[in-house]
């Protein structure tokens, strides 16, 4: 496949499409919760939710820039993320202690397990699930694909999260045609199986994601320079910015001129200035920017000729 010439930008994309669709699944989830009274259902809608909340750090990771200061950060993060981090764990823990509380009390209150509260599950129900399983299960594929083809961190993480959340779906489905068939203590049980598969995903989701939108220095700038400078044709490197967790993912980006009589030499330049950066500090996403000099390579920044032409290297 021929290479992408804006990841980043088909990347923010994809993304977008993925929460809306995401979106939609959770609408479809729980209504069909609420509609059959089913906990189960409810429960597994949390799994959506925290896809969803994946995405949108994703997007809020891809569209900031590396190195943003405007006095407003916490602890690294900007206010938005963190935000949204609180939101989601308040709104977790409180959906979770309900519906454990709902599952035990069925549980413990029914006399017999054959006269459990009657789940009104529909099989037609069931067939639009299925349904929804499938769409998670392509939607999942396809963003793997895309990642690798993009080299994109991002999309492999929101991809592997929702081909999590697609199996659970198929799991709660086996469930569900049993439920149908009458063994309706069946739903408490997966309610409290999936409340606390939701509980690890949520911490999953904010272990791997929130270190990606921390605006803070992940490299010093005069490292990453000195590693640019001894590759041949570069004459000078300044504006450069990271963020992430070294022996994580960490994001680069930085400008540099190239001696005109290496210019045609541009890609083998920045292949090797990934390769040193990622030697010496695991995985990264270099973003390069190169400028022309004309004559005189003492003064970089004083004889720009033009802007070549970026090559987003395996940047979101």
């Amino acid at each position: 496949m021929s290479e992408v010439k804006h990841p980043r930008t088909v990347s923010r994309q994809i993304l977008l499409v993925t929460l809306w669709l995401t979106l939609l699944i959770l609408a479809v989830k729980v209504g069909a919760g609420w509609s059959t009274r089913s906990l189960a259902l409810l429960a597994e809608s949390l799994h959506t939710l925290i896809d969803g909340f994946s995405a949108v750090l994703s997007l809020i990771a891809l569209s900031a820039s590396p190195q943003r200061p405007s006095g407003r950060e916490v602890w690294g993060h900007g206010r938005l993320e963190t935000a949204l981090a609180l939101l989601l764990v308040g709104f977790l823990g409180f959906a979770c202690l309900s519906l454990l509380g709902l599952s035990i009390e069925q549980l413990i209150t029914s006399p017999s397990l054959l006269m459990m509260p009657s789940v009104k599950m529909r099989f037609s129900l069931i067939i639009i699930l299925a349904v929804v399983f499938l769409g998670s299960l392509a939607l999942a594929y396809f963003q793997r694909r895309l990642a690798k083809t993009l080299d994109s961190s991002l999309l492999r993480l929101n991809a592997n999260q929702i081909l999590r959340d697609a199996w659970l779906t198929f799991l709660l489905l086996i469930g569900l045609v049993g439920v149908w068939r009458g063994y309706h203590w069946l739903d408490p049980l997966m309610t409290i199986a999936l409340v606390v598969t939701a509980l690890l995903s949520c911490w999953r989701v904010l272990n791997w994601q929130l270190p990606l939108v921390v605006r803070q220095m992940a490299i010093a700038p005069e490292a990453i320079a000195q590693l640019v400078r001894q590759v041949q044709g570069v004459t000078h490197c300044y504006g450069i910015q990271s963020r992430g967790i070294v022996g994580r993912q960490v994001f680069v980006e930085l400008r540099m001129t190239v001696h005109p009589e290496f210019v045609a030499m541009s890609p083998w330049i920045m292949e090797q200035i990934e390769g040193r950066i990622r030697e010496c500090y695991g995985p990264v996403q270099v973003l390069i920017h190169i400028d022309e000099i004309e004559d005189d390579p003492q003064h970089p920044l004083d004889s720009v000729k033009s802007d070549y032409p970026s090559r987003k290297s395996n940047w979101d």
